[in-house]
């Protein structure tokens, strides 16, 4: 599932590329997640000034309205500027194109869990309910240490299945949630508001580190994520915990162990991170 580094590797990979360009026309195919909510063919004419990132979301604002792009549990954008190969016709699993006068942005998305969603601006009723609740996001200023404290403060819930949430802090998925924890040596089953401060301060860096990181190295390719222009992914070659149960710990050299947690697979080292 694309979480925060791979949306912001997908946002960083055209957002230039398509910011100033004209709307030439918009195809729907198969329906997604959530209706586009207006008439595809009304967008032409339109601009794109920018494209932005909010949690998860993409934000495409136009000249007049919004469009939020979720890329759900499988999807991909492609873009193809005017001087590179076409993309040739929409296939089975392309579900909308937006042709512009500076290329062609296509969705991807084989299980149907993304959405193109468009609202006539943030304060939307809609886009307050997709946006509003999200967590703070790790990559800015705001993300102080004070504020993940205090969102943390009286929580029960075990701390892994919070950073999921996405309701302190967005976009620690799954993947960097097991790598942030074991990096901070904590418990990934230890209630959020029993982490002490030492803990708690190592952990709110080892957040905004990791995924810094993983940014950097084009987000993490498990199965079939790639960016915009088909970059694949190379965090998952530095990953310490994910996807190594039963191999040693590299600072320990205990075996890393795996749970289950919310339906979610966790890995974690129970010596480096105990209870």
């Amino acid at each position: 599932m694309p979480e925060l580094p791979e949306v912001e590797v997908t946002r960083r990979s055209f957002a230039d590329r398509i910011a100033g360009a004209r709307i030439v026309s918009a195809t729907m195919g198969k329906p997604l997640r959530w209706p586009l909510g207006m008439e595809a063919d009304a967008l032409g004419g339109r601009q794109v000034l920018a494209v932005r990132r909010r949690g998860k979301y993409l934000l495409l604002d136009l000249s007049e309205g919004l469009l939020l792009v979720h890329l759900g549990m499988s999807g991909s954008l492609r873009f193809a500027g005017l001087e590179e190969a076409a993309l040739g016709e929409a296939g089975k699993h392309d579900h909308f194109d937006l042709q512009t006068t500076r290329g062609l942005l296509r969705l991807h998305d084989p299980r149907r869990f993304g959405a193109v969603v468009y609202v006539p601006s943030q304060q939307d009723a809609l886009a307050r309910k997709l946006l509003d609740h999200l967590g703070m996001e790790p990559l800015e200023a705001s993300f102080t240490f004070e504020a993940f404290r205090e969102g943390l403060s009286a929580r029960r819930t075990p701390i892994k299945q919070l950073l999921l949430s996405g309701s302190v802090v967005v976009g620690v998925g799954n993947i960097y949630a097991s790598e942030v924890l074991f990096i901070a040596g904590i418990a990934p089953t230890m209630p959020a508001r029993e982490v002490g401060p030492r803990k708690l301060r190592a952990l709110h860096e080892a957040i905004r580190v990791v995924l810094a990181q993983a940014v950097e190295q084009g987000g993490t390719t498990l199965r079939d994520f790639s960016a915009a222009n088909g970059m694949e992914g190379h965090f998952q070659l530095q990953a310490k915990v994910y996807g190594r149960d039963g191999l040693p710990c590299t600072k320990c050299g205990s075996p890393i162990q795996l749970l289950r947690q919310g339906q979610r697979s966790t890995f974690y080292c129970a010596r480096c991170q105990k209870a």
